[in-house]
């Protein structure tokens, strides 16, 4: 495989995981958000408890891909198998 080729592969899995990583920060940013404040969105969401759910499954989410995104990156950047596979 010609060098070129894995150096374009190893920058598309960096900004692949990259977006997955902004991705699981601006949920897991909603999830607090919800959380810390759900007047603002009382009005969208009927049930108290469906709205208290939902805010701590977006945090939860959100930090899990999040995590998986960074590790992605320093997989990607340093050319690691396991952290990639991960």
């Amino acid at each position: 495989v010609p060098m070129g080729v894995l150096s374009c592969m190893k920058y598309l899995m960096f900004i692949f995981n990259m977006l997955v990583f902004a991705g699981g920060t601006c949920l897991a940013g909603m999830g607090v958000w919800v959380a810390v404040d759900p007047a603002g969105f009382q009005d969208i969401v009927a049930a108290r408890a469906v709205l208290s759910a939902g805010a701590w499954l977006l945090l939860a989410v959100g930090i899990v891909l999040s995590l998986l995104g960074f590790l992605g990156c320093c997989g990607a950047l340093r050319r690691s198998r396991p952290l990639l596979l991960l």
